[in-house]
């Protein structure tokens, strides 16, 4: 089997973070979304993944090679972004017919992938959500998708596609996604997976649903603040100071400096950081970012930032300056 995982788009919602990295790469809970994605499937068990790059792709591409020597990575550049439909038809034209797991680049997951696998069929997580003209949504009987709708404006159906499809019937998906494509067929201007899917349920394809409850978006700052909340839950560091106060969970690398300072909970603070005299907290602070005499709460401060003053939230990019006096 292999990982198919689409990281091409610009990440609109997450600017400024993404004027100067591709959203995949954003830190989360002490290192990039993408990272969590793969750390996930070489523990499930999966060690072959394609990955679908554009904006900044040379970026995911170093820390792939570099963080995860022994995946087999193949990496595919989506030069249109036309939508995710399209982003799968351009990584499978030259792939084989080996069942392939999609998973969006900018999601993470706490679940076992056995179970999504164990039906021996094409299978597509879902969840239950409060507004399903979010998502691509699924009609079904029993445990079988009976009708596929991309954003519904009129709710047909709260059980949201949470972003991870196994693919059984991997040529069926290539022929549609092709037909899509020939016959031009897009939705809000997009070619959609989800179209091709419904292609292939009327094409006679038996796809079934898998429950996600573990499922944690990186698409928005709440979402990413979240999700980071998620992850330290799970794993944070242990880390104590002379002369700083920890509030677990928290990350802090072990190259950054901390002093006269509260961390936490649910702090991210990246390597080469320099806390001085503030207090942080639900908040992520990127790589050499410096922060002096502030209180950052609900915040994410980019790579390279200084932050100089009493503050309570703050969304700053990459090599950022403010001062408050």
């Amino acid at each position: 089997m292999r990982a198919v995982i689409p990281a091409a788009g610009f990440g609109t919602r997450l600017k400024p973070h993404t004027h100067s990295l591709p959203k995949v790469m954003l830190n989360v809970g002490g290192k990039p979304i993408i990272g969590h994605i793969v750390d996930k499937l070489i523990q499930e068990g999966i060690n072959k993944a394609t990955f679908i790059i554009g904006y900044m792709g040379e970026k995911i591409v170093d820390y792939i090679n570099g963080e995860y020597p022994l995946i087999d990575a193949r990496f595919v550049e989506q030069e249109e972004l036309l939508g995710l439909g399209h982003a799968i038809y351009v990584a499978l034209k030259d792939q084989g017919d080996e069942d392939i797991f999609i998973i969006l680049g900018d999601t993470i997951f706490d679940f076992d992938l056995k179970k999504g696998f164990e039906k021996n069929t094409t299978a597509l997580g879902v969840k239950q959500v409060e507004d399903p003209s979010r998502f691509g949504v699924a009609v079904c009987q029993n445990d079988t998708i009976v009708k596929l709708i991309e954003k519904p404006q009129t709710p047909i159906s709260k059980l949201a596609l949470v972003g991870l499809y196994y693919i059984k019937n991997t040529p069926l998906l290539k022929k549609c996604l092709a037909e899509l494509i020939d016959k031009n067929i897009r939705t809000r201007g997009e070619y959609q997976l989800t179209d091709a899917l419904q292609l292939m349920i009327d094409k006679g394809e038996v796809i079934k649903t898998f429950d996600v409850e573990g499922w944690y978006d990186c698409g928005k700052p709440e979402t990413l603040l979240e999700t980071n909340r998620f992850l330290l839950s799970k794993n944070g560091t242990h880390k104590k100071f002379d002369n700083a106060v920890v509030i677990e969970p928290v990350y802090i690398d072990d190259k950054a400096e901390v002093i006269n300072s509260v961390i936490g909970p649910y702090a991210t603070i990246s390597k080469g950081c320099k806390i001085t005299d503030s207090i942080i907290r639900n908040s992520i602070i990127g790589e050499g970012a410096v922060i002096d005499k502030s209180m950052l709460e609900n915040s994410i401060i980019g790579s390279n930032a200084a932050v100089k003053g009493n503050f309570k939230k703050l969304n700053t990019g990459d090599s950022s300056e403010i001062e408050y006096y």
